[in-house]
C-alpha cells in the first residue's frame, strides 16, 4: 500500500467523525478498526488495506448507532464537510444548508469521495456497486446541490 499509517488512520478518523460527529467515539472507533485489522491473521496485504479499513469502521459506526439510537447530522459535522473548501462564509452557509436536504446515502458518497478523497474504482468495491452506478450517483447529487444553490 502507498499510503502510509498517518494519512490512513487520517482518513478513516475523518469517516468516523463524519457518520458519529463526535471526536473522541471516532477516534476510539479508528483506533479499534486498526487494532482490529492487524489482530486478524486472515487478512494478506494485497493493496486494499484502505477498502479494508473502511468496511471495519464502517461496521463499528453501525454498532454504534445501535449502541446509542442514530442521531442527525450535527452543525459541527456539516461544518466539517465544507470547511476545508476555502469557500467565502455565505457560500458555505448555502452549501451546508443544500447538503442538509441531501439522503444520508447521497451525504456518505460524496463525504467519502471528496471529503476522504476515496477513488470511484475503490468506493465502488466498498459500496458493492459498479464504477458507473457510483459515478451516476455522485453525479445526481452534484446535481442536486447545485440546483438548491442556483
Amino acid at each position: 500500500m502507498s499510503m502510509d499509517e498517518k494519512t490512513l488512520y487520517d482518513k478513516i478518523y475523518r469517516y468516523c467523525y463524519y457518520r458519529l460527529g463526535q471526536a473522541e467515539t471516532a477516534e476510539d472507533i479508528t483506533q479499534e478498526a486498526f487494532l482490529r485489522l492487524w489482530e486478524d491473521r486472515g487478512y494478506r496485504e494485497q493493496g486494499k488495506m484502505l477498502q479494508y479499513l473502511y468496511t471495519i469502521a464502517g461496521r463499528l459506526c453501525i454498532d454504534e448507532y445501535r449502541r446509542r439510537k442514530s442521531q442527525p447530522l450535527t452543525e459541527e459535522m456539516e461544518e466539517q464537510l465544507t470547511a476545508e473548501s476555502g469557500l467565502e462564509p455565505e457560500l458555505r452557509l448555502g452549501l451546508r444548508q443544500a447538503f442538509q436536504t441531501l439522503p444520508q446515502e447521497e451525504k456518505e458518497i460524496l463525504a467519502l469521495r471528496y471529503g476522504s478523497e476515496i477513488p470511484v474504482g475503490d468506493m465502488a468495491k466498498m459500496l458493492g456497486i459498479s464504477r458507473f452506478a457510483l459515478r451516476r450517483r455522485i453525479m445526481a447529487a452534484l446535481e442536486k446541490l447545485r440546483n438548491q444553490l442556483c
